[in-house]
């Protein structure tokens, strides 16, 4: 019986394997966010700058067809320090947000903070606002400008707001000033800062609001929260709390800040579309 004979060893030029260790070193040498973005293009989702209130924010926008509804993605805070220092640039480094967006079929957009996704040096921007400001008024009304914008622009009847982490204190900041929220959905949601801040033997964050001192928000809106019972990051006791509705907390054993939330994504979608269309 013949052998088939193993392909020729492919013999690499010295220009070509420049040009392999020019790109491995590119690579290594892209920014945070741009590495953020590189992600989300991948995803499919558009880069894009609206402007908010004071200051501009990049958003990644869900090629989908046209729909009433807008799904709004607010992430976590990122990386407020490194090396005991302001970072420099507060992007998120983990893409567990633009994973659950890959996994909504509905119109979707990514909403970055202000200051975030390489903007840390645009007009306006001080370490604060990813630090002890980071759900501040400045920082939740610009937020909620953009928003705004994107369902007037886009022709959405209504919106969800979906946060996790402290992504999940903005949504509910944000909530009572947009009047077309119709839902709010957090994970893992940091929905006592003060304690949680505590907690995490944080500076305390001045000039921040805690979503637990705030009044509930309206009947209208629906509220769905859902928690890790092994959450170590954000614990159970900082979902359940203030004027939350107790039975819309939902805790998920064998779940964490970071597992399992993307397998579990599409089933709690679902979830919240039969809570809205009750």
């Amino acid at each position: 019986m013949s052998r088939r004979p193993y392909p020729a060893p492919v013999r690499r030029t010295p220009f070509a394997l420049g040009i392999v260790l020019l790109t491995v070193a590119l690579a290594a040498c892209a920014t945070h966010a741009e590495r953020f973005a590189s992600r989300a293009a991948r995803a499919g989702f558009e880069r894009r700058l609206v402007p908010g209130a004071g200051f501009d924010h990049v958003v990644f926008v869900a090629a989908r067809p046209p729909s009433p509804r807008l799904h709004v993605y607010l992430d976590g805070d990122g990386v407020p320090w490194e090396a005991g220092q302001p970072a420099g640039d507060p992007t998120p480094r983990r893409p567990l947000v633009l994973e659950l967006m890959t996994r909504d079929p509905a119109a979707a957009v990514y909403v970055g903070r202000p200051c975030y996704h390489g903007m840390a040096t645009a007009p306006g921007c001080r370490p604060a606002l990813w630090n002890e400001a980071r759900y501040s008024d400045p920082v939740v009304d610009s937020l909620v400008a953009v928003v705004s914008r994107l369902l007037d622009g886009q022709h959405h009847a209504d919106a969800v707001l979906i946060g996790y982490s402290g992504g999940g204190a903005l949504a509910m900041l944000m909530a009572p000033r947009i009047p077309r929220v119709a839902a709010v959905v957090t994970v893992a949601g940091n929905l006592d800062t003060d304690g949680w801040a505590a907690y995490q033997h944080l500076p305390p964050l001045r000039g921040s609001r805690n979503p637990s001192r705030a009044p509930g928000l309206p009947a209208s809106i629906i509220q769905l929260h859902y928690v890790g019972a092994d959450d170590r990051v954000v614990p159970p006791r900082f979902v359940a709390s203030g004027s939350v509705p107790s039975d819309a907390v939902h805790r998920l054993e064998g779940y964490d800040h970071i597992c399992c939330w993307v397998d579990r994504w599409p089933a709690i979608l679902a979830e919240a579309d039969r809570a809205l269309n009750r």
